[in-house]
């Protein structure tokens, strides 16, 4: 049986993440990832492109996303 990988730091993220990446760094169920993907990023949203029914999110997208987050909250 294949055990789940442990994305806890930066460095263990790929650079292209999919849903599930996000959600095992977040700690926030996939769908919930899917929720923000669905969301406009000037509403909050997580930046994110297709390949073909996939999405996915650039690292350094996610990492901005994260900063923006961070300030908005004071």
């Amino acid at each position: 049986m294949e055990r789940t990988k442990n994305y806890t730091t930066w460095e263990s993220l790929p650079d292209t993440l999919t849903a599930q990446h996000i959600s095992l760094f977040l700690g926030i169920s996939r769908r919930r990832v899917y929720e923000l993907f669905l969301v406009h990023v000037e509403q909050g949203g997580i930046p994110n492109f297709a390949i073909g029914a996939s999405k996915r999110v650039e690292k350094s997208d996610l990492k901005n996303w994260i900063a923006q987050r961070k300030e908005k909250k004071f």
